[in-house]
């Protein structure tokens, strides 16, 4: 088996976990980490099982997970984050993701990002190109090679901007980071990881205001394999804690990371009339249960 295949296998596996636990929201225990983050059993069985996957398949391999920290050495790693939005998986909301990735000699070259409660998959191999497919049971249906937008090649006024986390969890200074660029950018809400929407085409720019390199090992590579751009505000292209830029090409990322780079700088005007978010492209609903 490849390591995409292994990697796919262990999404899903973690995926069927978290499933079980989000079905029974009600019984479920929340504790808070040093970090003030929410954390629940579910984050560790779902970690368990796409470990106890990974070690199977790749025995001699270093796993990296959000809460067991890693294990082993060597040139090869797997970096795993078992919920990435725990905040909305307790509070019933079907965005949360299970995140899946491969790092060989410090370069991401496979990524799995899973949508259970939406029953979707995406996923990514270097130089191979990103794709989607439906979860049916144990089965993938609908496979679909995805590609960035490539309508208007504009810049960033009246461009499609998605925010990660959801509003409400932002903090002052992450709203006063986004600030110039949500001046000229529209926001809009998102119904999927806001990441696999540019990768999809249905975004121009995403931005991750915070994060790990678990939060970005699996959607850096899908998006830079459907033809975007990614980075951390610094420019480094390796995923890495802090906030983090996603967008449909490079010269609307380079615009983009220069406004966020330079907060003091009068932004530019928003173009008018706003563009608000088209339908037409695609599901970009805000989603609860």
């Amino acid at each position: 088996m490849n390591d995409l295949l292994v990697a796919r296998r262990a999404a899903l596996a973690g995926a069927a976990v978290g499933l079980r636990y989000f079905a029974a929201l009600a019984e479920l225990p929340r504790e808070l980490k040093s970090d003030g983050s929410v954390v629940t059993e579910a984050d560790r069985a779902v970690e368990a099982a796409i470990r106890e996957v990974l070690c199977d398949a790749r025995p001699d391999d270093a796993v990296l997970g959000e809460e067991a920290g890693q294990t082993g050495g060597g040139s090869r790693r797997w970096i795993v984050d078992p919920i990435d939005g725990t905040a909305l998986f307790v509070d019933g909301d079907d965005r949360w993701l299970v995140l899946v990735a491969l790092e060989e000699a410090g370069e991401i070259v496979a990524g799995v990002a899973v949508v259970p409660a939406q029953g979707r998959i995406w996923w990514a191999q270097r130089g191979c190109g990103a794709f989607e497919a439906d979860i049916s049971g144990v089965s993938l249906r609908d496979e679909r090679r995805i590609f960035v937008s490539r309508d208007g090649q504009g810049g960033l006024a009246g461009s499609m901007l998605g925010v990660i986390p959801t509003d409400g969890e932002l903090s002052p200074s992450e709203r006063e980071l986004i600030a110039p660029l949500s001046a000229v950018a529209t926001t809009v809400p998102w119904g999927i990881h806001a990441a696999l929407l540019v990768a999809r085409g249905q975004l121009d720019l995403t931005v991750q205001v915070r994060g790990q390199v678990w939060d970005f090992a699996a959607t850096s590579l899908i998006v830079e394999e459907a033809g975007g751009r990614f980075s951390g505000l610094d420019g480094q292209q390796r995923p890495a804690p802090g906030p983090a830029l996603f967008a449909r090409s490079a010269a609307l990322h380079a615009a983009a990371l220069q406004i966020l780079t330079a907060p003091h700088r009068t932004a530019p005007p928003r173009a008018a009339p706003p563009r608000t978010a088209d339908v037409n492209r695609g599901p970009l609903l805000y989603r609860r249960r």
